[in-house]
Formats: structure tokens, sequence, C-alpha cells
């Protein structure tokens, strides 16, 4: 029987296969990592180069490209590491950093976006008082708020997990440090307290997405009542990038949580995880760039303007 004063490392779900599989894993995760911190590395660069981006939508994109590079650089690095090593191992340390910054960038994503439903809400239903009501002051307040809430909700879970005794051995199946696979190895009934936390945190979970759900009620009534075909296609235009990422992290993490019992394994988790933890990151770039003439004459500018240097 171990305790979780004498584990000293952790042993991750390996992706199941020959060895050439594994290196065709390391591969595949490689392209998709590249691929994310190209398209959130290039809206940051983007939005930050271009004065005519700096508005309240912008400002907040770029915060949800940061947490989406930080998602990603969590997870990924250290998987791709593992298989290409042939290994399992992860440190205490390194388990212990996994959960806490995962479990950051996650809440903070969902808090920017609410945000950012709230902003497509002002622009479209109340276009008169945006300036006043979404001021940089306030933008810079509410993003702030954002990324604080996700810290101490990490703080809150990680240090209460990892202060459980631990004694069903070591082995984490999950590709990454997953709170709920470390509660599996406790021996304790005190894991109950962070069943609690996590209850919590869905419930608030619950509440953005119930407030994401009624401001985009709210704004196609608004934009069905437009007599114009441009403005309502203006008006689409700028909402339906954020309901399409909004759409597939809710979709994700809702499969990965909730998905029944009796079609649950190893592999089916493993492909669950993937789906909301890689996927997103490596896909919201290209959800944003694909409607958006703004951000897309802004970086075609942006690349002009290199090449001319160079």
């Amino acid at each position: 029987m171990s305790n979780s004063s004498s584990i000293t490392h952790f042993l991750l779900l390996p992706f199941p296969g020959t060895r050439q599989l594994q290196l065709l894993h390391f591969c595949l995760f490689l392209a998709i990592y590249l691929a994310a911190l190209l398209g959130n590395g290039l809206i940051i660069t983007t939005i930050a180069w271009d004065h005519h981006l700096h508005t309240p939508m912008y400002f907040f994109l770029l915060n949800l490209a940061l947490t989406d590079l930080g998602a990603i650089s969590t997870t990924v690095p250290k998987s791709m590491t593992n298989s290409l090593r042939d290994t399992k191992d992860i440190s205490y340390a390194g388990c212990v950093l996994q959960i806490f910054f995962f479990i950051f960038l996650i809440g903070a994503e969902v808090s920017l976006l609410t945000i950012m439903s709230y902003d497509c809400y002002i622009a479209i239903c109340r276009p008169l008082h945006y300036e006043t009501l979404l001021g940089s002051r306030f933008c810079v307040h509410v993003a702030a708020a954002a990324w604080a809430c996700g810290a101490l909700n990490a703080l809150l879970h990680t240090a209460n997990t990892f202060s459980l005794p631990l004694c069903q051995g070591n082995a984490v199946d999950q590709f990454f440090c997953e709170i709920p696979q470390i509660l599996k190895l406790s021996c304790s009934t005190s894991y109950l307290r962070e069943l609690w936390l996590i209850l919590v945190s869905a419930s608030l979970g619950f509440l953005c997405f119930v407030l994401i759900v009624v401001s985009y009620v709210q704004i196609f009534r608004a934009v069905l009542r437009i007599p114009s075909q441009q403005g309502r296609h203006k008006a689409f235009a700028t909402c339906l990038p954020h309901l399409a990422v909004v759409s597939l992290f809710t979709s994700t993490g809702i499969f990965a949580c909730f998905k029944p019992s009796s079609i649950s394994s190893p592999s089916l988790d493993l492909v669950a995880s993937v789906l909301y933890s890689v996927v997103p990151p490596a896909v919201n770039p290209l959800i944003y760039s694909l409607r958006n003439q703004e951000l897309k004459a802004a970086l075609s500018k942006l690349i002009l303007g290199y090449s001319r240097k160079q």
C-alpha cells in the first residue's frame, strides 16, 4: 500500500498500439500543437499590432487565444515527449502543476466566453450604449476578474486534491493528470470534499452556459427584427464565430464528463479527453478567422508588411 507522501511520480495512460503507432501519435499531436501555436499566436500578434482592432471584442478574443495557447501547452507537450521516449512517467510536481494550470486556464476560458457573449449582446441589442457599457476600464477589470477566478478555482481544487492520501497506486487512466483520475487513487472518504468543490464549479459553469444561452436568445430576436438582409448578415458574422466556439467547447466537455458508463472504456475516455482538451484550442483560431473580415484584413497587412521588410 502506497500513500501520497511516498509517491514521487505518476504513470500516465499511453496511447495504445505498437511503437510505430506511438510515433504516429507524436506526429499527429505535433501537427495539432503547431497549428494551435501558429493560429493563436497570429491572432494575439495581429490584435496587439493593429490599433484598429483595439476594441472590446478583439481584446477579449486576445485573452481567449492566450487561454487556448496555455491550455494546450499544459497537456500536449508532455504527452508528445512520453510517446517519443516510450515512457509513461510524470513527476509528482509536474502532475500538480498540470492540474493547476489546466483548471486555471479552462476556468478563465469559461468566464471569457461568457463575457464575450455579453459583448455580442450589447453590440447587437444596445449598440448606442456600447462604448458606455464596455469602456476600456470595464473590459480590463472583467478580463482580470476572469483570470483571477480561474486561478482561485484552480488553487482550491489542486490543494484539496493533493491533500488527500493516495493508496491505490500511481497509475492515472488519462494522457494527462486530471482530478477525477487522481481521486480514484484516494483511499479516504475525504475525497467527498473535492466532489463538492467539483459540483460547485460545475454549477458555476452551468450558470455561465445559461447566461450565454440567454444572451443569444436576445441576440437572435434582435437580429431577426433587422429589416435589411445586409444588416442581418453583418450581425450574424459578428456573433456566429463565438457561438461556434462555445458550441465546440461545451459539446466536447459535456461528452467527456457525462458519456454513459455503459460505453465507457480507457480508449473512449482517451478520445473524449482529446476532443475537449486538444481540439478546441487548435480549431478556435480557424473559426474566428474564417468569417471575420477585419481580422483577415489585419492579418494580411501584418504578413505583407513583414514580407516587405525582408
